[in-house]
């Protein structure tokens, strides 16, 4: 499946990225693009520039944008949609500690055993 993603390039600290046109099991950084369809500067967010026609071309043909790059897009309107949510789901805390103290306590008979008389040694 072909992937419309964002390929950082750029020097340490000051991160500018490559719009590309690639096979979606190719990682980022391999270079392996069949296309590079604009560049996107993220810390100077007004110097963004896209092939139009050829992201719609290429969306026609099938192929998926990244949520980011469908947010991005967006935003310049170069797609008609709405925003994706691309930040991860919040799992709630789980208090393992307070659960096993539960189930501990329930597992433990609420009478406690006697300790059985062994032969007492003198203290010295």
């Amino acid at each position: 499946m072909l992937k419309i993603r964002l390929q950082r390039v750029g020097r340490k600290h000051e991160p500018t990225f490559r719009l590309v046109l690639t096979d979606s099991k190719n990682s980022p950084k391999s270079g392996r693009t069949l296309e590079t369809l604009g560049s996107y500067d993220s810390r100077r967010g007004e110097k963004a520039e896209f092939k139009n026609d050829r992201i719609n071309h290429w969306v026609a043909k099938g192929a998926q944008l990244s949520g980011t790059v469908h947010n991005l897009l967006v935003d310049k309107k170069v797609i008609t949609g709405k925003k994706i949510n691309v930040l991860p789901k919040k799992q709630p805390i789980k208090k393992e500690g307070a659960d096993a103290l539960v189930e501990v306590a329930a597992a433990v008979p609420s009478e406690v055993a006697p300790v059985p008389a062994s032969k007492e040694t003198p203290v010295v």
